[in-house]
């Protein structure tokens, strides 16, 4: 049983991208399905499919030039240490080449978009 599923997700990316992997299997739950969609939505990872079991689904990888897309990672919120931030407290990521995903009461959302929509939430984790 996986405890943290979010550092799970994480690290099962950046090994594959690591390895050259095309695609990645990632446990099926409803938060890891969300940033899955996040991440396809800004173009980190590519489509992402159902297992016929349903407790995993595979995503396919993305890679620009032949360098994967997904450099790093850091989670923020971790279970054993929440972290939020109001709207204003929001940042770009690595100079705007990153994407920071939040928990907000709308669903998780990029900090882009949750500056827009103004608000604020639970720091998931950093991506570049």
């Amino acid at each position: 049983m996986v405890t943290d599923p979010i550092a799970d997700f994480l690290t099962r990316l950046q090994n594959a991208f690591k390895a050259d992997k095309e695609s990645v299997e990632i446990l099926n739950s409803a938060i890891t399905r969300a940033i899955a969609d996040v991440l396809l939505r800004e173009g980190y990872i590519g489509e992402s499919s159902k297992d016929k079991k349903g407790s995993t689904f595979t995503v396919a990888l993305s890679y620009k030039s032949g360098r994967p897309t997904i450099v790093g990672a850091k989670r923020i919120s971790k279970p054993s240490r929440r972290v939020y931030l109001g709207v204003r407290d929001i940042k770009p990521v690595k100079s705007g080449h990153g994407l920071l995903v939040l928990s907000t009461p709308d669903g998780i959302m990029t900090g882009k978009e949750a500056r827009q929509k103004h608000t604020g939430g639970e720091v998931l984790f950093e991506i570049w």
